[in-house]
């Protein structure tokens, strides 16, 4: 049978070492985020140059359930505009309360937005009472004793909170939105705890409205962050979403950054994912010119030391020669060379790609101009003429015609086919699917394919999944997972049901890897070595005795189904915890666990805790979420 998408022999000669069912493991464990149970089999099933062959066409993959799942968060299918209109920005609520702004009309909305500057209103009362006079003795004893708005009488609000809950969904949300200020911030700390309790049976546009209410940026973090957690567990579509995981660390953008809360939507979900199978120049001018890598390197601020912006005097086009009102004094402008750096640095040549200093001030150069749309208007991508340096730029001894925003488009080209960006791009690729240390032949080959097919992703990964060095032995189940690897691998081979991925979120933040929060560009690292400590391993460890014992909320795992796998006459409490340990092995780890391992765990399944052996009940069932947990939490089920 056909072992891959060429017919090179060395290649051939390396995946026949593998059986067939190891190399399809290998490529479930490799291209996706973990096989679930009856991949394997699926796998096999279809053929692996087959599975392959549609995995890299995602675009005819039916991802229906995925669909479903995602429909209870609608901010995930939203414009940024229409983020920011119906969870305003705090520069929206301080534009409203400057009246700089007006209200919306739409009742719901209004709600929202009154809640808002009810809070504003309330932190700036707050500024001026630490600020008011400590010495007014007569006033402070005044104030002492009486309880604020915010305190309110505990027990009227809890029998407040009581009949809240008793009305129906509709009703409830009905009420809170006439509710006043006053009597929302009273309701407050009897609700503490309560989000569940007082959004249950409300539509997913329901629940939006209520958490926004209270935080409206929170629920558009919540839903990106939840979204990510599903996509990577139940899409069909698996070497896309490792792929989009892949750019979105490269193309690195911080959630914490202001409006970047809003922008990263979007930027996943129409710049990153469309663009992750195929070719790198497309994507490289799609995250150029999307608002949240503007924002994020500031390149939105930059200002050309000669611009009309800079000087007051247009430099070309109808408007040349014109003398324009200078700046006001103290307005700072300036050129911004953070994504000029990060551009080459990160995103293209490497550290090492033979760029100087004077390349990363004449690429700034090329990109000013490039800004942003004011946040009322979207905050979309728009090029500025008035900021922009005139003048020809020299970049990598390439002469760059003044031609506005078509030098950016030029720059990012000339960057985009370099073999320095070829190199860069390759190696980390290998480094993501091969090895932590991947080897050179392969890098060469991989990156020449790159520079052959004009950076196409597709033809890139054939080239890499069509060698030897994919298939050596030695990296075979060598890839330490990252944190967000194990957590969405445990819950996909644990086929568990997520209605709320937000415990899981905290869960990667204690293990160091909160989702889109790495605030420096680089990104989160792929080696071993980062997370691989003591610490890390207990926190993994915790994580997976919660799971398979149903300890996360809004997690479900069913652990029944590997009890209905065992025989119905038990044997003595031993012997039955050792078949459920070896059954588990094979549902969990394809039957592949070092001895280490399994001598560890079965060297435990007299302790009471596992085997739960009583007198009076001798063939009493093991405890299978406990050996389950010890099976996630191994060695062997933390590489891939």
């Amino acid at each position: 049978m056909p072992l891959g998408f060429g017919k090179s022999k060395e290649k051939h000669d390396a995946a026949l070492r593998f059986p067939e069912q190891k190399r399809a493991l290998h490529l479930l464990n490799r291209l996706t985020f973990g096989p679930r149970p009856g991949d394997l089999d699926r796998v096999k099933a279809i053929g692996v140059d087959k599975w392959m062959e549609q995995q890299l066409h995602p675009e005819k993959i039916n991802d229906s359930e995925l669909d479903a799942r995602l429909r209870s968060y609608p901010t995930l299918a939203m414009s940024t505009r229409e983020l920011i209109e119906n969870f305003p920005p705090p520069e929206v609520i301080r534009a409203i309360a400057d009246g700089k702004q007006s209200l919306p009309s739409d009742p719901v909305e209004r709600a929202v937005y009154v809640a808002q500057l009810d809070r504003l209103e309330e932190r700036q009362e707050k500024k001026q009472e630490s600020n008011s006079n400590a010495g007014d003795v007569d006033n402070n004893f005044e104030k002492m004793g009486k309880p604020t708005a915010s305190e309110g009488d505990g027990a009227s609000a809890q029998t407040r909170l009581e009949a809240l809950l008793d009305m129906a969904p509709e009703a409830r949300l009905k009420a809170l939105l006439v509710m006043s200020a006053e009597q929302r911030r009273s309701l407050a700390p009897a609700l503490k705890g309560k989000n569940e309790e007082l959004t249950a049976g409300m539509t997913p546009k329901q629940h939006e409205i209520v958490m926004a209410l209270a935080n409206p940026q929170e629920v558009v973090a919540d839903e990106l962050i939840q979204g990510k957690i599903l996509r990577e567990t139940y899409s069909e579509r698996q070497l896309q979403e490792v792929m989009t995981d892949f750019w979105s660390n490269h193309f690195n953008v911080f959630i914490g950054k202001g409006m970047d809360r809003y922008f990263l939507t979007a930027y996943e979900r129409d710049v990153i994912r469309p663009h992750a199978l195929g070719r790198f120049e497309d994507l490289l001018v799609a995250t150029a010119q999307s608002p949240a890598m503007l924002f994020y390197l500031d390149n939105w601020l930059s200002v050309g030391p000669n611009s009309e912006k800079a000087t007051g005097v247009a430099a070309s086009g109808s408007h040349r020669g014109k003398w324009l009102a200078p700046r006001k004094p103290g307005k700072r402008v300036g050129l911004n060379e953070n994504y000029g750096r990060e551009l080459m640095e990160l995103h293209t040549l490497g550290v090492n790609g033979g760029y100087t200093q004077k390349d990363v001030t004449e690429v700034a150069r090329v990109f000013t101009g490039w800004t942003l749309k004011p946040p009322r208007e979207g905050g979309e991508f728009n090029f500025d003429e008035r900021m922009h340096d005139p003048g020809e730029k020299i970049v990598l001894g390439h002469r760059i015609k003044f031609r506005g925003k078509k030098e950016g488009l030029e720059v990012l080209h000339l960057l985009a086919h370099h073999p320095s960006t070829a190199k860069l791009i390759s190696t980390k690729l290998a480094l993501r699917f091969v090895s932590d240390n991947p080897p050179p032949t392969l890098v060469n080959r991989m990156a020449q394919t790159f520079l052959k097919k004009d950076g196409d992703m597709r033809e890139v990964l054939k080239t890499m999944l069509d060698s030897p060095e994919f298939w050596a032995d030695d990296d075979y189940r060598a890839k330490v997972k990252t944190p967000l690897e194990f957590v969405v691998s445990s819950l996909r081979v644990t086929e568990a049901d997520v209605t709320d991925a937000s415990a899981l979120a905290r869960r990667l933040q204690r293990m160091g890897m909160p989702l889109y929060g790495m605030q420096p560009p680089t990104g989160y690292s792929m080696k071993a070595e980062t997370w691989v400590n003591s610490s890390a391993l207990l926190e993994r460890m915790n994580f997976a005795l919660a799971l398979s014992a149903g300890r996360l909320k809004g997690v479900h795992v069913d652990s029944g189904r590997w009890l209905d796998q065992q025989p119905a006459s038990a044997p003595v409490a031993a012997d039955h915890s050792l078949q459920m340990l070896q059954a588990l092995e094979a549902c969990l780890l394809a039957g592949e666990v070092s001895p280490q391992t399994h001598e560890t765990i079965a060297a435990r399944l007299d302790d009471p805790q596992i085997s739960r052996r009583r007198l009076d009940d001798p063939a009493r069932a093991p405890n299978v979420d406990l050996i389950a947990g010890l099976l996630l939490g191994s060695p062997d089920f933390q590489r891939r």
